[in-house]
């Protein structure tokens, strides 16, 4: 690695698909060809998904990339005259680069930067000198700077390893197993020295003497300790940190990813108790799993010291051994019954004015009554056998080690030294059994919820198609057909009765389709093949002349925005920006939010603008504004219309609406939707 001029390091666009490759570390080659500029970012986002990684896009302004690049890595950045960078690794100060001969580069941050800027400075540096005449250089670079941080930066894509990366590439990611074997070795040096510090004070208490120069070994000794236990500490944060929020990464891609079918059968008290569990498995499985590991390695190296004692540390253990098994299974019953609790009472929140209604009122509480009953049985049981797991155990292991040393130090046999390794091994297990007893039923707590959240980690596995369209594959001309449906059929259960029987349905573009039929009869089903959140069983579904598996999930997505009907659709605890720009991309653009506050207004929703204090910017959702039903249809209407794409799908999405708003409303939709299928009761 060597410093170097910007141009050494350049990848030209012909080899961007060659960076990409060098970037993700994978003999892998890319297909397809390197699209337009203005289609960079889609291309590279679909190739990074082939090669089994995420892209990040970096948003940034002009004025602030220091700040943001300094910790980009690895990443691919653009730069102008549609070149690149490779970056590896990048610090305050430094970016380390790899280049098309794959040799490596130290390029200065900050020059890397001013080439970033140079041509929006040189415009802007030249309007300024036009407008306020002559001023010193120190002025105009002030004036230059401010102007620059209006303009923004999106031209760095940050790679991240896949959340549903195989287990082994998943512990990669996060560091696991580089920082496991770091926080071992400190972790065995410090108890090593420690023993060597006990040795060697216990070989001075039994013999009596005070020697200057052992004291002052032994002292060392312990300051050399100082630093082992700090770095011990530090990798236990790291380790929890790393894990855990890869593992909240995960979760949420795996939630992400759960059919409609695996979702709709769940109550709301469910969600909620895998929230819990999902935090539970964090906080008790990091804490209790790196103190039970270290317990165990103490355990282990006191082993070595023990000499002939080692053999009642493997009879202690084994006779603990039924203790923790007999711990474990009511602790899982324990959990279980308070799940259930949770679980029950979310949904008896739900329905609390029904019972009001329906049940006397001696009856309101009965089953909760019940429920605190077997639970307090249960909490009581589980109590005393993790206060006997935690007090016998430890406690127990020090008598009976203390116990089979006494008869040789009684009869002055075995040499001080060794009688002091000896002792300081029995203290060792003992602080050993007493961290992994203490850590056990956090790593019980963490098992036990596992097995609810072990699906939405198994579920981001999942694989996605990805395509093979790309934009050199895209007709000149826009087909006259959009969507295309031949003979399609689907079933909720494969043995159940045919929600859709060969059905089949042509929607050219710019035609406005109304759909209609009674309750019941299919249409929001057909709706969701269309959109893609459902696959047909069977049949032809096209769009654009080409199929899912050519298009990919993401890229037909893309095709078709649709509007669910209320109940399935969603305001969530953000912005108002961000719930109507939300399938658009984010954070927006200046002309985003433009467009969206435009809509908002064509669809009537200009009352709402003006009552909010901030604007698009005013939270809203549960715990913001409390948005009327007609305004949250419009909202869901305004969402699908801002991801311009080529076919809308509004199921039943004026059913709330009053004449006024409703013409409003259809005049807005049928001016701004390219091609629009419409769903309705007749």
């Amino acid at each position: 690695m060597r410093s170097s001029s910007i141009d050494a390091a350049f990848w030209p666009a012909s080899k961007l698909p060659d960076a990409l490759r060098v970037l993700a570390n994978l003999p892998e080659q890319l297909t397809g060809d390197v699209p337009l500029q203005e289609e960079i970012s889609a291309w590279i986002e679909r190739q990074a998904a082939h090669l089994g990684c995420e892209i990040q896009p970096l948003e940034s302004t002009l004025a602030d990339l220091e700040s943001d690049l300094c910790d980009a890595s690895p990443a691919l950045l653009r730069l102008p005259g549609d070149s690149y960078l490779v970056i590896r690794h990048s610090s305050s100060r430094i970016l380390s680069t790899v280049a098309p001969d794959l040799t490596r580069h130290r390029l200065p941050l900050v020059s890397v930067c001013a080439a970033i800027r140079e041509p929006a400075a040189r415009t802007r540096r030249a309007e300024i000198e036009r407008a306020v005449g002559p001023q010193t250089s120190e002025t105009v670079d002030l004036l230059v700077r401010e102007q620059l941080a209006d303009i923004r930066f999106d031209q760095c894509w940050i790679l991240q390893g896949s959340p549903g990366a195989p287990p082994l590439a998943w512990l990669r990611q996060a560091k696991v197993i580089a920082n496991t074997a770091k926080l071992l070795t400190a972790h065995t040096v410090q108890y090593l020295l420690w023993l060597a510090s006990w040795a060697i004070l216990g070989s001075l208490s039994f013999s009596g003497r005070l020697d200057r120069g052992w004291t002052i070994a032994w002292a060392l000794l312990l300051m050399t300790l100082v630093p082992f236990r700090l770095a011990t500490t530090w990798l236990q944060g790291v380790l929890a940190i790393g894990v855990g929020g890869l593992l909240k990464r995960r979760l949420m891609a795996g939630a992400l990813r759960l059919a409609p079918e695996e979702i709709r059968h769940q109550g709301i008290g469910s969600f909620l108790g895998q929230v819990f569990e999902a935090e539970a498995v964090e906080t008790l499985a990091l804490s209790g799993g790196i103190a039970g590991l270290l317990a165990i390695v103490e355990i282990a190296i006191s082993a070595f010291f023990l000499g002939r004692l080692a053999m009642l540390l493997a009879l202690w253990t084994a006779l603990t051994a039924p203790l923790a098994w007999k711990f474990f299974n009511r602790y899982r019953a324990w959990t279980g019954t308070r799940l259930e609790m949770t679980q029950d009472a979310i949904e008896g929140m739900v329905g609390y004015r029904t019972r009001l209604a329906q049940e006397p009122r001696e009856n309101w509480h009965e089953e909760e009554d019940r429920a605190l009953a077997a639970y307090l049985d249960s909490s009581r049981f589980t109590d005393h056998i993790a206060n006997w797991l935690r007090a016998a155990v430890p406690r127990g292991w020090l008598i009976a080690g203390l116990a089979c040393l006494a008869p040789s130090v009684l009869a002055g046999e075995t040499a001080p030294s060794h009688i002091a390794i000896t002792l300081g091994g029995i203290l060792l297990a003992f602080t050993g059994f007493k961290r992994l007893t203490a850590a056990f039923a956090d790593i019980v707590g963490a098992v036990v919820p596992w097995r609810r959240i072990g699906p939405l980690f198994r579920a981001a596995a999942r694989s996605e198609r990805f395509g093979q369209a790309t934009a050199t594959t895209s007709p000149a001309e826009p087909p006259e057909k959009v969507l295309q449906t031949d003979r399609l059929t689907f079933r909720y259960r494969s043995t159940g009765p045919a929600a859709l029987q060969s059905c089949s349905l042509t929607v050219r573009r710019g035609e406005r389709i109304l759909l209609e039929g009674s309750s019941g009869g299919g249409k929001t089903t057909f709706a969701s093949l269309l959109s893609g959140i459902r696959e047909p069983e069977s049949g032809l579904l096209l769009m654009n002349g080409l199929d899912r598996d050519t298009l990919g999930d993401r890229r037909w997505r893309r095709h078709v925005a649709s509007a669910p009907q209320f109940h399935e659709n969603h305001i969530v605890t953000e912005t108002l920006a961000f719930n109507l720009l939300m399938g658009r991309g984010w954070p927006p653009a200046q002309k985003d939010l433009l467009e969206a506050e435009a809509v908002c207004r064509e669809l009537s929703l200009g009352d709402l603008l003006d009552r909010m204090p901030s604007g698009l910017m005013q939270m809203v959702g549960e715990g913001g504004w409390q948005l009327s039903h007609g305004e949250r249809s419009r909202i869901y209407i305004a969402r699908a219309l801002l991801q311009s794409a080529e076919l809308v799908i509004l199921d039943e999405s004026f059913a709330a609406l009053d004449p006024e708003s409703l013409h409003s409303a259809l005049e807005c939709t049928l001016n701004r939707a390219e091609t629009l299928l419409v769903i309705a009761h007749p």
